[in-house]
């Protein structure tokens, strides 16, 4: 497929378009910000008219696009303030999805976050491991714009019964080189309780996004997207009896099982992490 992917200078955006390239896809990046060259077109996806001028066509570089990954955005709450954040990240989803829908693309597949499942969890979560059967639970402006994200796509896969649109429900996303400081996670477990001690491997992401552009149906779903284990050394045992003991926990937690259920993308994206920071940690 030809691949447009917003956000391909960031943290996660510049993995995907590397794994996708590798796994044969052409991919065009577009982003406010990146390297000149054959393959990125600077794009202010706040503004429409670009959005719509760069997925039809830029130059002899391409003549459109068959498939849509949306991960520009402000990348976390505090960053900037709220109503930057809720004006550039929405405006920003609005245009890529309007735009692709008038072009006739009809596979999307975007970030979505881990934080609309209620993080940082200063309220307790319903259960553990927390999914995606629960209502979203946001807790600050990003949060609340992916949300309205989330139901943005609802409807317009509804008034356009044959397009795809996939939420990628991303935990805190990791290089292999941020893994030394892990180690350090275990001096306090309350450092990291605010997403429930997960992470996502860029690599995994990449391997998340393209399972879904491969595999997704027509329609809208949300899937959380982590690491198959947690940031830390002590046992989920532990973890829960010291900050969540009143917490009900719905199955079986294995000693280091990541408790952002990832079962519902194992099973109907045939999504399975490959990345772990043990592996990359003495």
């Amino acid at each position: 497929m030809r691949i447009a992917v917003t956000g391909s200078s960031g943290k996660l955006g510049s993995v995907v378009a590397r794994e996708l390239r590798a796994a044969g896809h052409e991919v065009i990046g577009m982003d406010a910000a990146g390297t000149r060259g054959p393959d990125f077109v600077e794009v202010q996806l706040t503004d429409y008219g670009q959005v719509v001028d760069a997925l039809t066509a830029v130059g002899d570089r391409h003549d459109g696009v068959d498939a849509l990954v949306h991960l520009a955005a402000i990348p976390a709450p505090g960053i900037r303030s709220d109503v930057a954040t809720f004006h550039n990240n929405m405006v920003a989803t609005f245009n890529a999805f309007w735009a692709a829908t008038r072009l006739g693309i009809r596979r999307i597949v975007y970030a979505s976050s881990e934080t609309v499942l209620g993080l940082p969890f200063d309220a307790p979560p319903p259960y553990v491991p927390v999914d995606e059967e629960y209502p979203p639970r946001p807790e600050s402006v990003y949060s609340l714009v992916k949300v309205l994200e989330e139901r943005m796509a609802t409807e317009l896969v509804r008034w356009h019964p044959e397009l795809s649109i996939t939420a990628l429900r991303f935990s805190n996303v990791m290089w292999p080189e941020d893994y030394a400081a892990f180690p350090a996670f275990d001096d306090d477990p309350m450092l990291r309780k605010w997403n429930l001690w997960g992470y996502i491997d860029a690599r995994d992401g990449a391997q998340a996004v393209q399972r879904a552009l491969e595999e997704a149906p027509p329609g809208f779903d949300q899937f959380i997207i982590a690491a198959a284990d947690t940031v830390m050394s002590r046992t989920n045992a532990e973890l829960l009896d010291a900050v969540f003991p009143d917490v009900p926990r719905h199955e079986p937690i294995g000693e280091h099982d990541t408790l952002l259920s990832i079962a519902k993308a194992r099973r109907l994206l045939g999504y399975e992490p490959r990345f772990s920071w043990r592996d990359e940690v003495g």
